[in-house]
């Protein structure tokens, strides 16, 4: 019975499908066709009916929110043109900080002048060129001195260059003539050369006395005379015996190694180390460069006083090298930084000892091999001539030996801190800022506060001594100095756009820029953005937040603003979109300067603090800003 029922099933089941595919096969009669065709082609002009309309509707909102648009930003702009002058004319007179300023320093330096004359203490005047050509040819008309001797007049001699590079980098360029600049720097050059030519007058001097300074062990002459600003180490092979032929200096690392042949002869060793620079070429000597931004400034200023005198009643009136000179080996320093990147060079000289090997130790950085050589007048830097070249990076000691003598230093790239990764400009208290500046190989912070600078904090690794330089309080151009020479450059030089890739903005952009944050200072945050690269050279883009009782601005606080001389936004796009767009922050307006669009945003309080701020400060933080150029080189 059960597969009876099931054959009946199949069979009712094929009778249907047979009856379906009949009905399938069925064909459409002409009058069918022609009416499912007129119902397909009503359908399409239906649908392309209903898709006209909408594209027109669309283009027409799409027209009217252009319209709408436009018409919003012709009434910003004619807002932004009828306050224009209002703004100009309130800027301009927060901006005679800028000149008083100036006066102050103008008065500083002359007071300093006079003060130098009523101390009468003999030292001459270093911006006073016949004080300066006497105080050099009285000096080296002197012969044998003692080295002693030689190292206290060198303390003078310091002060003098010290004195001049900073009144070369103080001075604002349109006061300085060229026959002014030149003298200054011969100035430089020639204390310099005389410097050096002493302290080899001296040490041949007591070298001439070596039999009285011999060693009670071995007989021969070992000294280390050493000052906060040279350290000599001096050995005489008086006793001629072979099996002195490896010496090292007291309990230092300090120490080389002789041939046999030497070890028995008439052989004097001389390292000579100095924390000051007397070797780099005249012509990156620190001085005012004129740049376009520098140009910029003269031209800007020039401007403010023909003004001020107008509306007012007259009443009356390129590589600083961390030289080590030896004639043997080279030495480092106590506060020596660290040189993340930097090649060893040895200078060609007139030394001829014949196949000398000499090994050293010594802390330093990691060396690299380079095929670069720094050309000096009638010398060269070279990097060949090393023999068996070991650095041990755990202990940081150099080793190496020398086909002959020469002075061996080790350079360091002058623009390896850039381009600068981030930065940060954020007050800390009343006319007091910090400025950060993140670089590949170290983070900085430059303390500001009132008209002077420190060196507040600096990444370079445990053991690295910066005590001279570390929390020192100074001005804006002996931190500059102290910083190169110590190989914290991050203040681009005049040609330095030819060896970083920088982010090219209009000088006179960049310039307005800086003074503009350094009258908002106070009150507000400035740090790098992303979208500082995408908006062209006419414009500058950077995160702007106000700061009063927290530490940092959070994430999200931080607001975006674009600035092009003549016109300042608050941009809609923050750090995380995707793309860039100019479009405007909802519910904001344009202003003729960076500081009242700002000001729209600010509260009475950081307001209040702004004009309370110091001029001195806002000048200070102002200088600072345009010898770091965050803007461009970061």
């Amino acid at each position: 019975m059960m597969l009876s029922v099931y054959t009946v099933f199949l069979c009712t089941e094929t009778i249907i499908k047979g009856k379906k595919e009949g009905e399938k096969k069925k064909k459409l009669t002409k009058s069918e066709r022609l009416k499912l065709q007129q119902e397909e082609e009503e359908r399409r002009l239906k649908e392309e009916e209903e898709a006209r309309l909408k594209a027109e509707r669309e283009a027409a909102e799409k027209l009217e929110r252009e319209q709408v648009e436009k018409r919003k930003w012709e009434e910003l702009v004619e807002k932004d043109q009828l306050r224009r002058t209002e703004e100009f004319e309130e800027l301009f007179l927060l901006e005679k900080c800028f000149i008083d300023a100036e006066k102050w320093k103008k008065e500083v330096r002359n007071l300093s002048k006079w003060f130098h004359y009523i101390k009468c203490d003999g030292s001459p005047d270093p911006s006073v060129a016949p004080e300066m050509n006497t105080f050099i040819s009285l000096w080296k008309e002197k012969e044998n001195e003692d080295i002693d001797a030689v190292i206290k007049q060198s303390k003078l001699v310091l002060e003098l260059i010290e004195k001049l590079e900073l009144v070369l980098l103080d001075t604002p360029p349109h006061e300085l003539t060229d026959n002014q600049v030149a003298q200054y720097q011969t100035s430089i050059m020639e204390l310099r050369e005389l410097l050096h030519f002493k302290f080899n007058e001296a040490t041949e001097t007591l070298l001439r006395q070596a039999s009285s300074f011999g060693d009670t062990d071995s007989g021969n002459m070992e000294m280390i005379i050493k000052d906060e600003n040279v350290t000599l180490y001096v050995w005489a092979n008086l006793k001629k015996n072979p099996k002195y032929k490896t010496i090292k200096f007291g309990d230092t690392d300090i120490g080389f190694t002789i041939p046999k042949l030497l070890a028995s002869s008439d052989t004097a060793v001389r390292i000579f180390h100095t924390n000051y620079d007397h070797i780099s070429p005249l012509s990156v000597v620190p001085r005012p460069v004129k740049t376009e931004i520098i140009d910029a400034i003269i031209e800007d200023f020039t401007n403010i006083e023909t003004t001020q005198e107008e509306a007012v009643p007259q009443e009356g009136s390129e590589e600083v090298a961390e030289e080590q000179e030896l004639e043997i080996v080279p030495t480092v320093p106590e506060g020596e930084v660290k040189m993340e990147e930097s090649t060893l060079f040895i200078r060609q000289s007139n030394l001829s000892v014949s196949k000398e090997e000499v090994e050293s130790k010594k802390e330093e950085p990691v060396v690299k091999r380079s095929k670069k050589e720094q050309i000096l007048p009638g010398k060269a830097w070279r990097t060949d001539g090393f023999i068996s070249l070991y650095y041990d990076m755990a202990e940081r000691n150099i080793s190496f030996s020398l086909e002959t003598v020469y002075p061996v230093t080790l350079i360091q790239d002058n623009h390896i801190h850039m381009p600068y990764e981030s930065w940060e400009l954020r007050p800390v208290g009343d006319n007091e800022v910090i400025l950060n500046v993140t670089t590949t190989f170290t983070d900085i912070d430059i303390h500001v506060k009132d008209s002077q600078c420190m060196l507040a904090a600096v990444e370079v690794g445990e053991n690295y001594e910066l005590s001279h330089l570390l929390k020192k309080w100074m001005n804006i151009s002996s931190l500059i100095i102290a910083m190169k020479q110590t190989g914290l450059n991050i203040f681009p030089s005049e040609y330095s756009g030819a060896y970083v890739a920088v982010n090219d903005k209009d000088p006179l952009v960049e310039m307005k820029t800086y003074r503009q944050m350094a009258l908002l200072a106070s009150s507000f945050s400035f740090c790098w953005s992303k979208w500082n690269q995408a908006c062209g050279p006419q414009n500058v883009i950077l995160k702007v937040g106000e700061l009063l009782k927290k530490e940092y601005v959070e994430d999200d606080e931080w607001s975006i603003y674009m600035y092009n001389g003549e016109r300042a936004q608050k941009l809609k796009i923050n750090e995380s979109s995707n793309t860039f767009s100019g479009e405007l922050e909802e519910h904001t307006e344009l202003h003729s300067t960076l500081y009242h669009m700002i000001k729209d945003f600010a509260s009475k309080e950081a307001m209040e603090k702004i004009r309370n701020s110091n001029y001195l400060f806002v000048d200070a933080v102002c200088k600072l800003l345009l010898s770091v150029r965050v803007l461009t080189y970061s």
